[in-house]
């Protein structure tokens, strides 16, 4: 779409539909920092223009040059995104979600 931003800064707090965490957004905030958890409402991100509001699952994560990228899949159709990890996530999830991969 033209003339869209590909990145679109919405701070909005909400309760984790996984696991019931109270977050408090930043305004790029995507997932629930406690069991990584997002929910599929973006098309671009903060945009909320995807229509499907499915749990987004994490499914793994890796190491990057500086810090981890986390790997998600809907769990309603099937959609798969990553996005990079941030300060306050639970650092035992990403490393669960790596350990995981690795047993795959």
């Amino acid at each position: 779409m033209l003339g869209m931003k590909r990145f679109q800064r919405k701070k909005e707090d909400f309760t984790c539909e996984h696991c019931g965490e109270k977050v408090q957004g930043a305004g790029y905030t995507d997932h629930c920092p406690k069991c990584l958890w997002s929910k599929h409402v973006d098309i671009n991100p903060g945009d909320r223009r995807a229509g499907c509001d499915g749990l987004m699952k994490p499914i793994s994560a890796e190491v990057v040059r500086d810090g981890y990228i986390i790997h998600y899949q809907c769990e309603k159709c099937g959609f798969k995104h990553q996005v990079k990890s941030v300060e306050n996530d639970n650092f035992e999830e990403i490393v669960r979600l790596m350990k995981e991969a690795l047993e795959h």
